[in-house]
């Protein structure tokens, strides 16, 4: 492995690691409605394939970094603005999801709806 892939390797451990499962879970949660079904189920197909070992680590590092976007709190349009105020996070999802749509799964897919079929109640 060269070293420019090593550091790749190890920017993306810092991102899993950084990128908690609590902070996002509740993220997602509690910003269910005013995100809205879709961006939920988009970022957690992004999620999921994030967490499946086949998915190459270049994808991983697009996942992360934009789900970190959204887990942030300090974010170019603030969460809190009526509206708007999630246009910055779903256009940063959408944006990563298109790049790396070629790898997510269908299992990645199904766990998505299932969640938010599970907290919509669908």
């Amino acid at each position: 492995m060269s070293l420019k892939s090593e550091h790749k390797e190890k920017h993306i451990q810092d991102y899993e690691e950084n990128l908690s499962d609590t902070r996002f879970w509740k993220k997602l949660k509690n910003n269910t409605q005013r995100v809205g079904k879709k961006a939920i189920e988009y970022a957690l197909k992004m999620y999921y394939s994030a967490r499946d070992p086949e998915t190459p680590t270049w994808a991983k590092g697009v996942v992360y970094s934009a789900l970190g976007y959204f887990v942030f709190p300090i974010d170019t349009i603030p969460d809190f603005i009526p509206l708007i105020g999630y246009t910055d996070d779903v256009s940063v999802i959408a944006i990563a999801l298109a790049t790396i749509a070629r790898h997510i799964k269908d299992r990645h897919s199904e766990q998505a709806k299932n969640k938010v079929n599970a907290w919509f109640k669908s």
